[in-house]
């Protein structure tokens, strides 16, 4: 199977959004409201990064990685739907709460609906299990390929216990660590448990070390921000140049890791040492297993 860096260039994009519309007690972006001049803004830039990949020659694949909640703006579903449609684009993923509307995925043709892929969180909280998974199944009935997961809080176990029974076993169901979490935090039954529902949740709560590793991120993967901003990935603030001006041949090298650790699963599933370039292969990006024989020869 073809690991994800076979297929070109990876962009992980971040603009200027950083308003939701979910008011979750461990994230600092809860309920944040963006001014119409920040979601003007955002707006030009992501257009600005839309023609940019359209003008490529190159294989692309993109994950949109925004602050807030991208898809209840419809200049975020109108860019997927783009993206999706470019030949050379072979994956556009996003991050999402899935609060926002879904009909845009049933306008697409078939070939693009398969290059969308969805890496969907639930919070408790701030929707119920039922209307999430009742999400999950328009998804699935749309032939929309997505990843779920959930903050591995302790009052989040039911939720985690019903997602699993009723989300299709092909789903990966992955679990973040709680950033606050004490040592401790999780007793030992617990993480076997746990440990069952997602078997790489030890890389989310107990980073192996990473500095020194090979890793993709300024080889084959880049991170971006809505002026063009070029890092290797988001948790290296080294600035490598600008999309908009630089050529990326003078800029994609081979770099190992700077940090101690590194526990986000966006920046440790570029580590060449870990096994999920290999294991979701073009589904990288929005943690997407192949599901089929078809799929797995593909990549």
């Amino acid at each position: 199977m073809l690991s994800a860096h076979d297929s070109g260039l990876s962009l992980l994009y971040r603009g200027t959004l950083s308003s939701c519309n979910y008011a979750c007690s461990y994230c600092p972006f809860a309920k944040k409201q963006d001014s119409r001049a920040q979601l003007a803004r955002d707006r030009r830039e992501l257009t600005r990064f839309t023609s940019w990949v359209a003008n490529q020659r190159r294989a692309v694949s993109v994950l949109f990685t925004p602050w807030g909640e991208a898809l209840v703006r419809r200049h975020y579903r109108t860019a997927m739907q783009a993206l999706a449609a470019l030949p050379h684009v072979h994956q556009v993923a996003l991050q999402t709460n899935l609060s926002g509307p879904l009909d845009w995925l049933g306008e697409m043709d078939r070939t693009s609906r398969a290059k969308i892929g969805l890496w969907c969180t639930f919070h408790p909280g701030q929707t119920t299990s039922a209307r999430f998974l009742a999400r999950c199944a328009q998804l699935d009935a749309k032939g929309v390929r997505y990843s779920v997961g959930v903050v591995a809080l302790h009052e989040h176990y039911k939720a985690i216990r019903a997602l699993r029974l009723a989300l299709p076993a092909h789903i990966y169901l992955w679990l973040n660590a709680y950033d606050r979490r004490g040592p401790g935090y999780h007793t030992a039954d617990e993480l076997i448990w746990l440990d069952g529902v997602d078997p790489w949740f030890v890389h989310s709560r107990r980073p192996a070390p990473s500095r020194g590793k090979a890793c993709l991120a300024g080889e084959t993967a880049l991170s971006v921000d809505g002026d063009g901003t070029l890092t290797r990935c988001h948790f290296v603030p080294e600035r490598l140049g600008n999309l908009y001006e630089d050529d990326l041949a003078d800029l994609l090298q081979e770099r190992s890791c700077p940090r101690f650790k590194c526990d986000c699963y966006i920046g440790y599933a570029q580590r060449k040492d870990l096994p999920f370039q290999t294991m979701f292969g073009l589904g990288v990006l929005a943690r997407i297993a192949p599901t089929t024989e078809t799929e797995k020869e593909a990549g």
